[in-house]
């Protein structure tokens, strides 16, 4: 049963991240009568925008996430980004101080919050392929972990994300400034700590958007991307009949998705990040949340990634269908210091009828963020990219 929001009966769900991934989540929970409560670090994030409340709270710090919990008592948690105290979240779901459920579940956020907990699931419980890999907490112990894998190495931070901290290191005279740049770029209490990876030789890499709900498991096409400095670039969905992968690969990575959703459990939409080979498929990292290459579902298909987590968080069966041809999204950054403001959109949707435009709301600009997508639609792969490439590109923003 969903109750009426903002009334004794209300059906409450508190996220904890307020990005531009946890809006659309916002509103897609409100289409179906949630009341809202978003919660963030920093004030005016894009889902304090929609949401019925807001919070701004350090989510690392154990005692005001706690608190902020049992003040709101909400009848679900939705964890939306990696920096939070999950330890608290799984206290809480464990001694139902009220009824309160964590999704999808407090484990499968505690353990794919920091990249060793899924990692050590996957390859050393689940035995499924990964590159190889070694966790290391000093400079030392990186140097003889590379030397041990070969090079080149892929350095992370086990708590980050988006590529923060992120190096593909190709050598010894790479080391020392790899190693500082994941100490900047890591989160949490553990930030030192770092994974080395094995460098993967991989034809494509995917998101496997995949959904636990109450009627089984769905998976959605496969979304391929194109990353920079670990960040995700742009991404798409093939037309019928451009399909890059094979079907013996495709069903290796369905096998793989099933295989870490289930062990994680809950209801929920989880993106599956594989590394497809000559050989098969290769398991790289999982989200229990919408993934950012999954903002192209936005035009993709009837039923979004937002809506389906939202549907299937609720305890409700899902189902959607994709439009016909592909679809792309392309991401908006800037880099500087300052408020946003957009100029350009009439160029952008003048590109083609099927382009769409997401400005974010990020009220601020330090450094280099992620402001906007544009999205489309087209016949083939090549002419949905480039449609969404020529509609970013027509945007033009300032900081103020």
């Amino acid at each position: 049963m969903i109750g009426t929001p903002l009334s004794s009966s209300a059906t409450t769900a508190l996220l904890l991240g307020s990005g531009e991934l946890g809006k659309e989540v916002v509103i897609e929970l409100q289409r179906l009568g949630v009341e809202t409560v978003a919660v963030d670090r920093y004030a005016d994030a894009p889902a304090m925008q929609v949401a019925h409340r807001r919070h701004v709270v350090d989510m690392q710090d154990a005692d005001a996430l706690r608190e902020l919990l049992r003040r709101e008592r909400p009848d679900v948690v939705i964890p939306e980004i990696e920096a939070i105290a999950t330890g608290v979240l799984a206290e809480l779901e464990a001694a139902q101080e009220w009824p309160l459920r964590v999704a999808p579940t407090a484990r499968a956020t505690v353990l794919t919050m920091n990249r060793e907990g899924i990692r050590r699931l996957a390859a050393e419980e689940l035995g499924l392929p990964t590159s190889p890999y070694a966790f290391v907490d000093t400079l030392e112990e990186f140097r003889a972990a590379a030397d041990d894998l070969g090079w080149p190495v892929v350095l992370k931070p086990v708590m980050s994300s988006s590529g923060k901290g992120q190096s593909l290191v190709r050598g010894a005279d790479d080391v020392e400034a790899a190693w500082e740049f994941a100490q900047t770029g890591g989160r949490g209490s553990q930030s030192t700590r770092c994974i080395v990876e094995g460098f993967v030789a991989f034809d494509t890499e995917i998101t496997l958007l995949t959904v636990r709900h109450a009627g089984g498991t769905l998976f959605l096409d496969p979304i391929y991307h194109r990353q920079v400095d670990g960040d995700y670039a742009e991404s798409w969905q093939e037309a019928p009949g451009e399909a890059t992968m094979s079907q013996a690969q495709l069903a290796s990575a369905q096998d793989t998705a099933r295989r870490v959703t289930d062990a994680l459990g809950g209801y929920g939409l989880f993106g599956v990040e594989l590394f497809v080979t000559a050989d098969g498929v290769v398991f790289s990292e999982v989200s229990p949340r919408p993934h950012d290459t999954g903002l192209v579902t936005l035009v993709s298909q009837d039923v979004s990634e937002f809506a389906l987590h939202a549907r299937a968080v609720l305890g409700l069966p899902v189902a959607t269908t994709r439009w016909p041809g592909a679809a792309a999204s392309w991401p908006v950054k800037v880099e500087g210091h300052g408020v946003p403001a957009f100029d350009g959109l009439a160029e952008a949707y003048a590109v083609d009828p099927s382009v769409q435009v997401r400005l974010f709301g990020k009220p601020r600009v330090d450094g280099e963020r992620r402001v906007a997508v544009t999205l489309a639609r087209g016949t083939t792969t090549t002419e949905a990219r480039d449609r969404a490439r020529t509609a970013a590109q027509a945007l033009r923003v300032s900081l103020d």
